[in-house]
């Protein structure tokens, strides 16, 4: 009989300049292992950050710079952590926060580091329902936990290992952590030839991934900001999709994207390119309806939702393309509401005389000949540029690369997407040709566009570079 390896337990905890891993560094680290009884290993060190440590971390921490001076640098103890963690289970007090810190000295050094993860603070939730404070400081108060050092590494690394053997100590909670380690994934819902190795090896960066059959032919094009984790979630739900994945899927790969703008127009060229069974819904090449406006002989700008064919796009002051005319009416449905727009004016619920939405007070009496056309054209104009998917201006947008030290670059040209590519940072030099040779071309479409804009509605790392 096969016999299940017993668990090993990496519980560590980090010291950091600051707050977030992409801008701070490592001051001190502890590493606990443990079988989820005991403790079998234990080692720290202060670390060198190469930085200045702010007043506020020195007054919280007692990490002062004099103290990690002399200290080694994370890459003379790199090796030491990848071989106490290897095969461990990453345990942290909020683990995303520590995991995510340790991963990106990693990263610095061109090393991925990936490890299954188990919070304690999740677990905590769990096991001790209705608690008025899930900080480790007051979870060691609640059930007499000393801690010999708050705020130092070892000191709470220490503490959250004998937290952790507390909640093991039950079966319900060993359950709970055997999930959380899973992702959530049952092994009876993994297709025969994925394992929850294969998941846990993929990397937790933007990018696309790929499902493929047992011949290797592509039936699913996913993307995501944090690949594992979306993979995940496709193997631990019991939908008609899930089934046909188990059923159908042999093998996962991926491609990492470096932010999820790429991400979003990789996948849509990929599910375009290659119309993979399970993609139904996004396999759409063509765009027949449009929404397009007009000013009528009374001066107002209206606007409406139609079918075109070649000809009759050419006649047409076309706003934004569909690939079902249910998207078309609606976006043009949500127009009217947030504009207060006349619906006689909008091709939606047309009648002669005033319009539906003036007796609910919602239209300002365009229909009625109660609102000046100056007047109602403003708020048409808004409508207009909420719907537009063509660009007026040409430019590049820069965001986060692959890895720290790259950008990637998207080109926008004569109002289409033109495509993307990748550059080092140092290289960026404010030259339009050096930028435009990385991008490797790509189809525009309506999508794209669309794509495109979102991401820049609601992106704050995005750079937009005007040509």
């Amino acid at each position: 009989m096969h016999m299940k390896k017993p668990k090993t337990y990496a519980i560590i905890d980090v010291e950091t300049t600051g707050g977030r891993a992409s801008r701070n560094r490592i001051t001190e680290i502890a590493i606990v292992l443990s079988d989820g009884q005991r403790v079998l290993d234990r080692w720290s060190s202060l670390i060198n950050p190469e930085r200045y440590i702010p007043a506020g971390i020195v007054e919280l921490t007692g990490i002062t710079q004099e103290m990690v001076a002399d200290a080694p640098k994370f890459y003379e103890v790199a090796r030491k952590i990848v071989e106490m963690t290897e095969g461990a289970v990453f345990v942290a007090h909020n683990a995303r926060f520590d995991y995510s810190f340790v991963r990106e000295e990693f990263q610095r050094l061109g090393y991925t580091y990936t490890r299954k993860q188990l919070c304690t603070v999740r677990l905590s939730r769990q096991a001790f329902p209705r608690q008025p404070s899930y900080s480790l400081g007051n979870l060691c108060q609640t059930f007499g936990i000393h801690n010999e050092a708050r705020h130092r590494a070892m000191g709470d690394a220490a503490a959250t290992t004998e937290l952790l053997h507390r909640i093991l100590a039950g079966e319900a909670e060993q359950a709970s952590a055997e999930a959380m380690i899973n992702l959530g994934i049952k092994e009876a819902l993994l297709p025969q030839n994925i394992t929850l190795e294969t998941i846990h090896e993929l990397p937790e960066e933007p990018g696309v991934y790929y499902f493929h059959n047992v011949r290797g032919d592509v039936v699913y094009v996913g993307k995501s900001i944090n690949i594992k984790k979306r993979v995940a979630q496709h193997f631990s739900q019991k939908t008609e999709k899930a089934r046909k994945m188990q059923q159908h899927v042999h093998d996962i790969t991926c491609e990492v994207c470096g932010n999820e703008l790429i991400a979003l127009l990789l996948e849509s060229h990929e599910i375009k390119r290659l119309r993979p069974p399970i993609n139904r819904a996004q396999r759409v090449r063509k765009f027949p309806y449009v929404v397009h406006h007009w000013i009528n002989e009374d001066g107002y700008i209206c606007l409406g939702a139609e079918q075109v064919t070649a000809a009759r796009r050419k006649e047409l002051q076309i706003i934004s393309e569909y690939p079902k005319m249910g998207h078309a009416k609606g976006a043009l449905a949500r127009c009217v509401e947030q504009y207060e727009l006349c619906s006689n004016l909008t091709q939606h619920h047309r009648r002669s005389g005033a319009c539906f939405y003036y007796h609910l007070k919602q239209c300002h009496g365009a229909c009625a000949g109660q609102e000046a056309p100056d007047t109602y054209n403003q708020r048409a104009r808004q409508a207009v540029n909420r719907l537009t998917t063509v660009f007026e201006e040409d430019f590049f947008i820069l965001d986060q690369g692959r890895t720290p030290e790259e950008a990637s670059v998207v080109l926008v040209e004569e109002g289409n997407y033109c495509g993307y590519g990748f550059i080092e940072r140092e290289a960026i030099n404010g030259d339009p040709d050096m930028l435009r040779d990385v991008v490797r071309p790509f189809a525009g479409n309506p999508e794209t566009r669309r794509l495109i804009q979102r991401y820049l509605a609601k992106a704050n790392t995005a750079r937009v570079i005007p040509l």
